[in-house]
């Protein structure tokens, strides 16, 4: 650290012990260690300077109007369970911690819709709704220990995306600070209205680079009035994946299609003492809901008999329930066998079975252990390479492997993300998705938000 580092860094810490409680502040490798790296795999180079555990909205402006001032890049952190990187903090930043600011500030049942902070974790806030017989639709399978203000900042999808769409359809407005310390109040309370340039709809999937949420206003949907669960098996991943489209192309609307592969399964057996594996080579996990959620789930079943090995459904929430834990646990069944790197990318709904095939194939030509789950009523695939822990680094071959796996997405006309964003993870592939004009428009975006280019450097553009 240079002479005039050092005394940023100083006049920064000065700053911020002066203006924020006691508490607020921490300092020390020890202390800022675990607020440097996100549930992606990847880790930053060296320690975060300081760590700012923001109570208020007030705290957030004091701490991103000091940090603007002396050009010290700031991270904003939630619960840390991002996938690409994208909450990383290395050497000289400022994580903004807004995991303390996790109230429940308005439930309104009646316009059906919630005011929180950023700190809120998601299954709370949906269990919150559920008392008005209400939900909050979108729902990530770490929707445990996720929060609102992170889903938001990677618009993150999950398990009811393939009927209710990802968090950008839930979000309403936002209570943002800029990278100076202004604030900003963006969209409405209304489910409809087009004032001006949809700037929460920009937000919304920025990666903490445009602006730092302080609160959301986001729809709420009533609990639907039944919903069917159906588990079907197949002998791979691929039938699978062919059985989807034939659901998709039948017209049918299921508010989840989740597909495992047989090692994902195998995985999940191992962390969970289940037998999932010997019953076959995929799982397909399908819930139909609402009204017709009966009818649906037959249509579903007569259209998987002949696909699928075997076929169950359950209407009792509990049954349910236990059928969905393997979908849940299964990135944590996958971090029990090595260093996981996950990837996130979304095809034409007509391409998934060729992409699950492109990755089998690039499996087998890097030799890296690739295990795959999806999001398959909307062509969202996790193929999750996971690594020797020991190896530091990622190894040549698991980036290899990654860039045919973005390269065969962009091919099929799919992208590189759907869900977890582009973090640090994806940017050296960024460029072949947007291509030049796009890209270069979008930096003056951020230019024009960020101008000293403080707020998550090095993500996403």
């Amino acid at each position: 650290m240079t002479v005039a580092q050092l005394g940023t860094t100083e006049a920064l810490l000065t700053a911020l012990s002066r203006d924020l409680p006691g508490d607020a502040l921490i300092t020390g490798p020890a202390a800022t260690a675990p607020y440097a790296a996100d549930r992606s795999g990847s880790h930053p180079d060296g320690e975060p300077l300081a760590v700012v555990h923001a109570a208020s909205a007030e705290h957030v402006r004091t701490t991103l109007r000091h940090a603007h001032a002396l050009r010290v890049p700031v991270v904003a952190r939630g619960a840390g369970t991002g996938l690409s990187g994208g909450a990383n903090a290395g050497t000289g930043t400022v994580v903004l911690d807004l995991s303390r600011m996790n109230r429940i500030l308005d439930l309104d049942p009646h316009d059906q819709i919630a005011v929180v902070e950023p700190g809120v974790i998601t299954a709370e806030l949906d269990r919150a709704a559920g008392e008005f017989g209400l939900r909050y639709a979108p729902d990530p399978a770490s929707a445990a220990i996720s929060t609102v203000g992170g889903n938001i900042a990677t618009n993150a999808g999950g398990l009811r995306c393939a009927k209710y769409g990802v968090t950008r359809d839930a979000v309403l407005g936002l209570d943002v600070v800029l990278a100076d310390g202004t604030p900003i109040r963006t969209g409405r309370r209304t489910v409809k209205g087009v004032t001006g340039y949809d700037l929460t709809a920009l937000l919304t999937g920025s990666e903490g680079t445009l602006g730092v949420i302080t609160a959301a206003t986001l729809r709420l949907r009533p609990v639907p009035e039944s919903t069917v669960t159906i588990a079907a098996y197949f002998d791979t991943f691929a039938e699978g994946a062919e059985a989807v489209s034939v659901l998709t192309t039948a017209r049918l609307e299921p508010s989840m299609a989740e597909l495992l592969d047989g090692p994902v399964l195998a995985a999940v057996d191992d962390a969970q003492g289940t037998d999932l594996r010997s019953r076959g080579g995929a799982l397909l996990l399908l819930q139909c809901d609402g009204h017709a959620a009966a009818t649906e789930a037959e249509l579903a079943v007569q259209l998987l008999d002949g696909r699928a090995t075997s076929v169950e459904t359950t209407a009792d929430p509990a049954e349910a329930a236990g059928l969905l834990t393997a979908r849940r646990l299964a990135l944590p069944a996958l971090e029990r066998l090595g260093r996981v790197l996950i990837e996130d990318i979304a095809v034409p709904r007509t391409q998934l079975a060729a992409a699950v095939r492109e990755i089998t194939a690039i499996a087998e030509r890097h030799d890296v252990r690739i295990f795959t789950f999806a999001h398959a009523a909307d062509g969202n695939l996790h193929p999750i390479l996971v690594l020797d822990p020991g190896t530091p680094g990622i190894p040549d071959a698991a980036w290899q492997a990654a860039g045919d796996i973005f390269t065969a997405a962009l091919r099929l006309g799919g992208t590189l993300t759907g869900e977890h964003g582009v973090g640090t993870l994806k940017r050296r592939w960024l460029a072949d998705e947007l291509g030049p004009e796009q890209h270069a428009l979008q930096q003056r975006i951020k230019a024009a938000f960020d101008p000293h280019h403080i707020l998550n450097p090095g993500k996403a553009l």
